[in-house]
Parts: structure tokens; C-alpha cells; sequence
């Protein structure tokens, strides 16, 4: 780490949340330098701690260790960890203990569940009042269907994204994980927000955050154009509903692609250039936007004849050498092996102790000199003593009475 101070240094958060749409907030706000305490239970652990397999091809399946689950050590770096038994009173106190010696308290669990635990943001403003409450669960903290759980398929569905993802002749498209990492990367933004307006006015506050409702965010065009025209925009597979061409091309290979747009006349006119065909840029089917758009079909056809006899790499590379927007849709050994990603260390190495070195994707921002150094996921239970002792204040022998007593690990 360089000599700068991280922007959160010294912000403490208490992170109750598991999967991803939590922690991967949780994991952004530790490389931004704030300390993360990650609370499970040992009897109930994060569920990627159990249901992501380690990539390797075994003759029978086997079982993930409890420290191994690639997605738990992907969205968890930078943490430490403590198990509290949150069934139990004592569980719950501890638990209280941490919130209320943090900044900030984080979770993603169904609407209420913190409140029921008796950790909702009204009983934690009692010892502490300038504390920041974040519940990012399905549907918000009210309302009719406040009390729906959902992962991010429900919620890409919900809010809207699905319905208008996919080809034009198929079934509504959902996204997957990524409207979870979409919403953490929300989250965090917020959370953000929350400590700057404490730092100017030492007030906390309670950030109700639905996942669904982060979803439709991102399609407020949509919504607005259907205020406005009322139609209703349909799926479109990776067309544009101006520009022309505009689509995912087949190259060369076993299911190799790329992403091509083009935004005027005189790009496409570049395009007809490489592909040896000069003179569609005259054609009347072809000649301005509109014709092209009306013709696209076709326009696609011929492009395509073209790619599926070529190279990706090679073509991406002459059609942004011509100012062209062109990229490769990309897997994930492109990835790996892409010079520009090594180049600006989108990868970052750590040594776990029962792995040994994994390499694995990093936050999407550089802070120069005070860039934070990137530590393992941790353990479950690793940072109990520290967190007991050093933060909580409790001695040896209460220690080890909680592990008597099966409260921690």
C-alpha cells in the first residue's frame, strides 16, 4: 500500500449480509481502506461458502470445503470473520456489541430480519445515534410484497430488466449474478453518500434498499418513453433501435463473436472499406441510417458472410484501427489471457492457507499510491479472539465459555 491514507480508514462495518448483492458492497468498501467484520453463524454459514464448487474435474462430486467456494473468496477479500450463533441471546448480544462499535451495518437478508433479531436500525440508534443501517433486500422494507424473498433472477424479472432482455422470437432473458453486483456496486454508492453527509453533519441514518428497484433504475428510459408514447418496448435481441448495423457477429472458430456498431455515414462507409465492399455504402438500401436500419436484415447477412471467414482478433483490430467501435465478446480464458487487463492489474494475486495462490478479479478503479493491499477471504471464525477480545473487550476464559457453549466456533 502506498503512503496515502485510504478514504475510509477508520470506518468500521459490521457486514451481516451473505451471497453477493452483499458482499461484494461490503468487499468494495474494504478496499476503500474500511475495516469489515463479516458475522456468520457456524452452524449457518454464507450459502457460497457450500454451493460453489471448486473448478476441477473430480471422478465423484465432492464436497466444497467450508473456506474453498470460489464465490465466497471472490466477493469476500479484504475481510476478517466471526461466527455468532444469532439463535441464541448471547449470539445476539455480541452481535449487538459489534453494531454498536461500528460505523456501519450491512445487510441483505429479508425485509424485518435484522428488526426481528432485535438489530434493526430504531434499537441501534438507542446506544448509538449516529450509526448508518443498510437493509438491501428483495422488495424494500415496505409495502405489499415487502416480505418476498428473491436472488437476482427474481429481481432482474421483477424490476424489468428480463422482459426486455432477449431475441425478439424468444422468451424474456435473465441476467444472472450481475444485477447482484449491480446492486452492491448501488449499494456502496449509498452507503458512500451516507458517511459524507455524517462527516458534515453527525447524523446517521436508515438506507432502505430494494434490489428489485435497483434493477428498474437502470431502464428509467424505457419507463419514461412508455410515460410518454405509451408502447411498450419489446426485446431486441442486440439490435439498436436506430443504428444500423448493430450486432454481435459470428467469426471464425467454435463459437467465436464480435460486437459491432456503427453511428454514421461516414463510419459505415469505413466499414464497407474493410470488408471489400465499397460500394454498399452507395447503395440505396444502405446509404444513410434510416435505409440501413429498414434493410438491417440484410446488412447483417453481408457482414456476417464476411466475419464468419476471418479471425476475431484480427478483425476487431482493423475495425478500430478505422475509428470503428468493434470488441470480441469475450470468455472467461480471453479474459485471462487479455494484455490490457494484465496491463492495468484488473487481476490481483492472494495467497490463501488452504488453497495457496489464487488469482482473481479485483475492484474496477486504480487510486495510484493508495490503492489498499488485497488479503485472502477470510476463514470462518478466523478474527474471533481479535474481535472478542481486542474490539469487545472480552477475556480468555469468556472466550472460551462462548466455544463451550457453541455460541462461536
Amino acid at each position: 500500500m502506498g503512503n496515502k491514507i485510504l478514504p475510509l480508514e477508520g470506518v468500521r462495518v459490521a457486514d451481516f449480509s451473505w451471497v453477493w448483492a452483499g458482499p461484494y458492497c461490503t468487499m468494495l468498501l474494504a478496499t476503500l481502506g474500511a475495516e469489515v467484520i463479516k458475522v456468520e453463524g457456524h452452524k449457518r454459514t454464507d450459502l457460497v461458502r457450500h454451493g460453489v464448487v471448486w473448478p476441477l474435474q473430480d471422478a465423484a462430486p465432492q464436497e466444497t470445503p467450508i473456506n474453498q467456494g470460489m464465490s465466497l473468496n471472490s466477493v469476500n477479500m479484504s475481510k476478517k470473520s466471526i461466527t455468532l450463533d444469532l439463535s441464541k441471546p448471547e449470539g445476539v448480544r455480541l452481535a449487538k456489541q459489534l453494531a454498536t462499535i461500528s460505523d456501519v451495518v450491512v445487510d441483505n437478508m429479508r425485509a424485518g430480519a435484522m428488526v426481528r433479531l432485535g438489530l434493526g436500525y430504531e434499537e441501534l440508534r438507542q446506544v448509538r445515534p449516529d450509526i448508518i443501517v443498510v437493509s438491501s433486500s428483495s422488495r424494500g422494507q415496505e409495502g405489499p410484497e415487502k416480505d418476498y424473498g428473491g436472488y437476482a433472477t427474481i429481481h432482474h424479472a421483477i424490476g424489468g430488466g428480463a422482459y426486455i432482455t432477449g431475441y425478439a422470437d424468444d422468451a424474456p432473458c435473465t441476467s444472472g449474478g450481475d444485477s447482484d453486483i449491480m446492486n452492491a456496486t448501488a449499494t456502496t454508492y449509498a452507503i458512500l453518500a451516507a458517511l459524507f453527509h455524517k462527516v458534515q453533519t453527525g447524523e446517521g441514518q436508515f438506507i432502505d434498499f430494494s434490489q428489485c428497484e435497483g434493477v428498474t433504475s437502470l431502464i428509467g428510459d424505457l419507463l419514461l418513453g412508455y410515460e410518454m408514447n405509451s408502447q411498450i418496448p419489446e426485446r431486441m435481441g442486440n439490435a439498436h433501435p436506430e443504428y444500423a448495423p448493430h450486432n454481435v457477429y459470428q467469426c471464425w472458430g467454435v463459437d467465436r463473436w464480435l460486437a459491432l456498431e456503427v453511428h454514421s455515414d461516414a463510419e459505415f462507409a469505413a466499414l464497407a472499406n474493410i470488408i471489400g465492399k465499397p460500394d454498399i455504402a452507395k447503395d440505396n438500401r444502405f446509404a444513410n441510417m434510416s435505409s440501413r436500419k429498414a434493410n438491417e436484415v440484410e446488412l447483417d447477412r453481408i457482414i456476417e458472410n464476411w466475419t464468419r471467414q476471418r479471425d476475431r482478433d484480427w478483425m476487431v483490430n482493423e475495425f478500430c484501427q478505422a475509428g470503428l467501435m468493434a470488441a470480441p465478446s469475450r470468455d472467461w480464458k480471453d479474459l485471462y489471457a487479455d494484455p490490457h487487463l494484465k496491463a492495468r492489474r484488473a487481476f490481483v494475486t492472494v495467497e490463501h492457507p488452504e488453497i495457496g495462490e489464487l488469482e482473481l478479479v479485483g475492484v474496477p478503479w486504480k487510486m495510484g499510491d493508495a490503492e489498499a493491499d488485497i488479503r485472502y477471504a477470510p476463514l470462518l471464525g478466523e478474527h474471533n479472539d481479535y474481535v472478542l477480545h481486542e474490539l469487545l473487550g472480552l477475556s480468555t476464559e469468556e472466550i472460551s465459555d462462548l466455544r463451550r457453549n457453541d455460541i462461536i466456533m
